[in-house]
């Protein structure tokens, strides 16, 4: 075990060192850290990274699963001078109570969060399929470090890699993660490192040590030859002497694995939402350039109809002379003409599905299936638009407008 995890005012000044030269520099390059901001951390621990922002008169307050770390973060605050708020909490707990929007930073001790979590009204955000988190949490025995990434999946699956003696805890693991993801092939890695003494003890087998003995007898009597067995060639024989660890606290390891856990889950969260944010920006601007050529279309689609007219009136003109031409004839052709190639619905419902994108874009939460559909269902349109085209720079927007739809939907494959 390292100094820091059993000094943990020493590993309280560590955090706060960091924070200091590197979160609240990275933080300032976006936003000026100002007396009175809001400022809260998910899994604050002691509270060291908050120090900082509570010498520049900021309100900071912390949340974390272990009452021992917020305990101590009240008494080395309160040591040092400063005032925080800090609260023995789970975040979305915590978050269904308290008004999210009051905070102007958010941030995790694994990842820094720039942009709000509860933003656009308080609608919960779009999240990618792929991400990453860690958390490692320690006491005075033991210490646990959680690992994962995902990537994209049409349903959750998880996939999970720790030692043997852990588990135990599978199912309490498994219900954790449940409340963070709904969809991705998720892998999990988690590392025990337990620093106890006396926990191991020696087991001797009685019952295979004296079956051992009547084998080496009987071989003796059989053989006729002399049984030399002593206590040491006995006591090296296989699993007669074994090494067993002693039962440990099992609500103590679990405590610190669910913590530990649940903040990696968090961790994980917030790339994801991160990914999810610039996923987003990124498909509103390739719908907005959808749309733009969806009212090119529009406006382009009654012109092809009078040009044709127009070189049909020209050509039945050159070919009767001086007869005269029928126009009803000419209404009549003009007027089918126009019905195999109007797509006035096709772009209605084009244009209806694009707005609708971009709304459930802007609403947020697990809409990636939704999405799916949607994207499905603006490429059928599409086809239909390509498909009655008889005019070159309508045939060329139709098929810019199925490459953006499948960037589009490869896009949407990555959105849980």
């Amino acid at each position: 075990m390292q100094q820091r995890h059993i000094d943990r005012y020493s590993y309280f000044n560590e955090l706060a060192i960091t924070s200091r030269d590197f979160y609240i520099d990275y933080l300032e390059k976006f936003v000026a850290i100002k007396r009175g901001m809001n400022i809260l951390e998910i899994g604050c621990g002691e509270g060291g990274n908050l120090l900082p922002f509570a010498e520049k008169e900021c309100n900071v307050t912390g949340i974390d699963r272990s009452e021992e770390r917020i305990s101590q973060a009240i008494s080395y605050f309160k040591l040092l001078g400063f005032n925080g708020r800090f609260i023995y909490s789970d975040f979305f707990d915590f978050s269904s109570e308290e008004d999210m929007n009051k905070y102007d930073i958010i941030f995790s001790k694994y990842v820094l969060i720039v942009q709000y979590i509860y933003n656009y009204g308080g609608n919960p955000m779009i999240k990618s399929m792929t991400g990453f988190g860690r958390y490692e949490a320690a006491d005075d025995d033991h210490k646990i470090t959680v690992e994962m990434k995902s990537v994209n999946h049409r349903y959750l699956e998880t996939g999970i890699k720790m030692p043997k003696k852990l588990n135990f805890y599978e199912a309490g693991i498994r219900n954790v993660l449940k409340k963070y993801i709904s969809r991705g092939k998720v892998d999990v890695f988690i590392t025990f490192e337990d620093f106890s003494e006396g926990k191991v003890c020696l087991h001797y087998n009685e019952d295979l040590a004296g079956e051992y003995m009547s084998i080496f007898k009987y071989m003796s009597e059989q053989f006729g030859i002399d049984n030399d067995v002593n206590v040491s060639t006995l006591a090296r024989m296989p699993e007669v002497i074994t090494m067993e660890d002693q039962d440990g606290d099992d609500e103590t390891v679990w405590h610190l694995l669910e913590h530990a856990v649940d903040m990696a889950c968090q961790a994980f969260v917030q790339t994801r939402i991160t990914e999810g944010e610039h996923l987003k920006n990124d498909l509103i601007d390739k719908l907005d350039n959808m749309l733009e050529l969806v009212t090119r279309i529009e406006k382009r689609s009654p012109l092809v109809v009078d040009e044709y007219r127009v070189r049909l009136e020209d050509k039945v003109s050159e070919l009767l002379s001086d007869t005269s031409i029928d126009e009803g004839r000419i209404a009549t052709e003009v007027t089918i003409f126009a019905d195999k190639i109007c797509v006035d619905e096709e772009t209605v419902r084009l244009r209806s599905h694009i707005e609708s994108t971009k709304a459930t874009l802007i609403e947020g939460g697990s809409v990636g299936r939704k999405l799916d559909f949607i994207a499905q269902e603006m490429n059928r349109e599409a086809n239909t638009i390509l498909s009655k085209a008889s005019d070159l720079s309508i045939t060329d927007w139709a098929i810019t407008l199925k490459t953006e739809i499948e960037k589009v939907r490869e896009q949407i494959q990555n959105i849980e």
